[in-house]
């Protein structure tokens, strides 16, 4: 199993495991080569609402990767988590973030609930050697956390990722069985999703149209989009 896959796997492991969730869809995603990955749905009644695991595994160009979205109810003030890694060729990436409900600027009791435990390993990983900042543009940083990492990294650092994975997550698990006293709205997670998913904004779903085509393309991009 691959550097990425092998981190992704575990910690969707940790989200099955840790939460009321049951499989909904699985099914195949395939490209003018043939067979290139799946997209796999879990859904839960309760504060996890639903999982969105994608996977894009293309050999013959180098391509190796696996995303984790986990969304808290619509009506929550607990940041939906999220997990990217990737291998390219030799190269590595990770983006690693919960997705704040609420605007942060006029929130300084949610700062410090969700985000400020998150402060010392966010300052280590920044300053680990073998990574580099990943090529995001301003638009894309204001729609994320800005505790979140999103590097490229050599094979040695990418190796040694784990451990911050596995904070942001328990401390995101922590959060959820706990709650968070500030209420987000349907509407704003609507629009926000819209944003973070967007064609206009994210460059990532160009290429995903070239590899799978616009009809996959946008059955992947509306499973992210929706709670339906």
């Amino acid at each position: 199993m691959s550097l990425p896959a092998a981190l992704s796997d575990t910690t969707l492991d940790k989200i099955l495991s840790s939460f009321a969730l049951s499989l909904d869809e699985d099914r195949g995603l395939t490209s003018a080569m043939g067979p290139v990955g799946r997209i796999r749905v879990w859904r839960g009644d309760g504060p996890v609402v639903k999982v969105v695991d994608v996977s894009l595994v293309v050999p013959p160009i180098g391509l190796d990767s696996h995303m984790i979205f986990a969304f808290t109810a619509p009506e929550s003030g607990v940041p939906h988590f999220t997990l990217d890694s990737v291998a390219n060729g030799d190269d590595y990436a990770f983006h690693l973030d919960l997705i704040p409900r609420i605007d942060l600027a006029t929130s300084l009791s949610y700062l410090d609930t969700v985000y400020e435990p998150l402060t010392s390993v966010y300052s280590s990983v920044s300053e680990r050697d073998g990574l580099s900042p990943a090529h995001l543009t301003p638009r894309q940083y204001a729609l994320m956390s800005p505790w979140m990492l999103v590097n490229r990294a050599t094979q040695a650092a990418f190796e040694g990722i784990g451990d911050a994975v596995d904070a942001y997550f328990e401390h995101w698990a922590a959060l959820v069985e706990k709650g968070v006293e500030a209420a987000g709205t349907a509407e704003r997670d609507a629009a926000h999703r819209e944003l973070l998913f967007s064609p206009e904004i994210d460059p990532v779903w160009k290429q995903t149209v070239r590899l799978l085509g616009e009809e996959q393309s946008e059955s992947v991009r509306l499973a992210l989009v929706s709670n339906d």
